[in-house]
């Protein structure tokens, strides 16, 4: 049985963590190249032979799957390039929520697929699914975590500056506005939006909670059905996982997100 060759898009705390796991895994995958912004930062850990110095050369490592793990602005801008040689599980789903972005990433998915991880998104499938049948009729995405762990821009910056004892809703509304203010901090959201398609990133509610008394990250999907305003299919699940002081992703989506990998990933038709 032929190897998964995978190449891996970033090297922080989630690509090693990936690179480590594949390692052990070496029975059915073997890792065709890991990429780096800074290429010091995999030196004394990453053969040179796997380190990859320029993206655009991707192809010639011949990967079956490239995992994105770097940063929304990675994923915008060689995502479409990543898909005329390989499958793409996107780590950085923000950034699907520039329609240009999306664009491009639909025009070239063709003989490759795109991917989007479990991660902290329980439910993923069933909603998927609600959304192919149509009967997917609302969802919120609630994430809450502490101040430390918020790497925002912007008004939001401005807001989290203001966080002293008690929670504070940083945002509230379509999942679409928030992304570019907290891309690293909303992929949950950006997943969601992209597997509920018949809502879509315009949508879907994402709601951005700074909690200074959390130790963890809390992730919270709340999914309404067919029915009346009064009496309607409603489902909502709530997710704690330990994290890192400072770790803008929790533990648990480690595990989760190479489940992913592992073949528990939603493929993504565009």
């Amino acid at each position: 049985m032929e190897k998964r060759r995978v190449g891996i898009v970033g090297f922080g705390s989630l690509g090693q963590y990936l690179y480590h796991a594949l390692q052990d895994s070496k029975d059915e995958y073997e890792i065709a190249f890991v990429w780096n912004r800074s290429a010091e930062k995999m030196r004394g850990i990453v053969p040179p032979e796997l380190i990859l110095n320029d993206l655009k050369s991707c192809h010639s490592r011949s990967p079956h799957i490239i995992i994105e793990v770097a940063h929304p602005s990675i994923a915008a801008e060689y995502g479409a390039l990543f898909l005329q040689s390989a499958d793409f599980l996107i780590g950085s789903g923000t950034a699907l929520a520039d329609d240009e972005v999306m664009k491009r990433i639909k025009g070239a998915c063709t003989a490759h697929a795109l991917y989007v991880p479990v991660g902290a998104l329980w439910g993923g499938h069933d909603i998927q699914r609600m959304a192919d049948r149509g009967t997917l009729k609302g969802l919120k995405i609630t994430m809450k975590k502490p101040p430390a762990a918020l790497k925002v821009v912007g008004p939001l910056k401005d807001k989290l500056e203001l966080v002293k004892d008690t929670p504070l809703v940083l945002y509230e509304g379509p999942v679409k506005d928030l992304c570019p203010l907290a891309p690293c901090n909303v992929n949950t959201m950006a997943g969601a939006s992209i597997i509920a398609h018949n809502l879509g990133f315009d949508q879907v509610i994402g709601c951005l909670v700074a909690d200074p008394s959390l130790t963890y990250h809390v992730v919270e999907v709340e999914v309404k059905g067919p029915g009346s305003d009064e009496n309607h299919f409603s489902v909502r699940v709530t997710r704690c996982t330990p994290a890192i002081v400072g770790e803008v992703t929790g533990k648990q989506t480690f595990f989760t997100f190479l489940s992913s990998l592992l073949g528990k990933n939603i493929k993504i038709i565009l």
